[in-house]
């Protein structure tokens, strides 16, 4: 069977694609800093016919991150979709915000190893034997603020937008290759309890964009606007 490995796995959109993928006959690995959690999503997704696996990791122990991968390619013999899509739902010490005007190297650093290196590292660790075997789909994930930036969220949008960057010219370079590489720009809020008036929408609204992009690999870019 196919395998989707879920950097970045949670009860919101990380489940929700495991599901999106899982129904249409993929195992799933799924990647997270805590194992409890990531142990419960598992359990769940098997109640519903959907083989999982919990691979703890911390995408910002990038050596944590590669041997999670390779891990998952050892329980189900290879990963065939990469999805990367870390969101921290509590406090990531060192992670901060900042506006454009008081960005600094120091809260920006945090944000490019979360969004930018972590997810190089991860297309490092699977990226090679994909090539070999002439077909895998990577897909990336972002906040809107990557194509169309937002002023609160200065930090976060500028390291968006350089992985938003590299993942555009990794298609351009892979174009012949067989592998498939792809940018999500999430541009709403998922789920409820957002801002007054804020565009949202809920995580099994945005899953299926995922599974068009994997289908038909027919663009390198998708926002998914309310």
């Amino acid at each position: 069977m196919p395998t989707i490995a879920i950097v970045g796995a949670g009860p919101g959109m990380g489940l929700a694609i495991a599901r999106t993928f899982g129904s249409r006959g993929f195992d799933v690995a799924l990647i997270a800093r805590t194992k409890e959690k990531l142990e419960t999503l598992a359990a769940q997704l098997g109640q519903e016919g959907i083989t999982a696996v919990a691979f703890p990791a911390d995408v910002l122990d990038r050596a944590s991150l590669t041997d999670a991968l390779d891990a998952a390619k050892a329980r189900f013999g290879g990963i065939d979709v990469l999805e990367y899509s870390p969101a921290p739902h509590s406090p990531v010490p060192g992670v901060t915000l900042a506006s454009p005007s008081e960005v600094t190297v120091d809260n920006l650093q945090p944000q490019i190893e979360y969004n930018f290196y972590g997810a190089v590292a991860a297309a490092r660790a699977v990226l090679p034997a994909m090539r070999e075997a002439g077909a895998g789909t990577l897909l990336f994930t972002t906040g809107g603020g990557s194509v169309d930036p937002v002023p609160m969220l200065g930090n976060v949008n500028a390291a968006a937008a350089a992985l938003r960057n590299w993942v555009l010219n990794l298609n351009k370079e892979l174009a012949v290759s067989g592998v498939y590489a792809a940018h999500v720009a999430i541009n709403v809020w998922i789920g409820g309890g957002g801002p007054a008036g804020f565009p949202a929408a809920t995580p099994e609204q945005i899953a299926p964009l995922y599974w068009d992009l994997y289908e038909n690999r027919d663009r390198s870019e998708a926002v998914f606007n309310a």
